[in-house]
């Protein structure tokens, strides 16, 4: 799974705790870890939903200004027949 770098940062400082994916195959699973740039993050927990189902609340902790722009980033993101909240930590750094 791919991050932006922005994002890492602010999964790294607490202020994100969710993210969002739309895609064919899912690359990570509950319960694992995903080495990146910042450093190792756990993959807490995945949830399929669809994304009309996605809350200010939820869309904040991704570190969207609400469902509105959550809705704009998704028109961007590539097409995909499934779609999975994940919720991650920060661990640290990667050894």
């Amino acid at each position: 799974m791919l991050l932006k770098r922005d994002l890492l940062e602010d999964i790294k400082a607490g202020k994100v705790d969710l993210i969002f994916r739309r895609w064919n195959r899912p690359t990570v699973k509950a319960g694992g870890t995903l080495k990146t740039k910042v450093g190792l993050l756990a993959i807490k927990a995945i949830t399929d939903m669809s994304p009309d189902d996605v809350t200010d609340a939820e869309a904040g902790r991704a570190g969207f200004d609400g469902v509105a722009d959550f809705r704009r980033w998704l028109e961007t993101m590539k097409q995909g027949n499934l779609f999975q909240k994940i919720e991650v930590g920060y661990i640290g750094e990667a050894e």
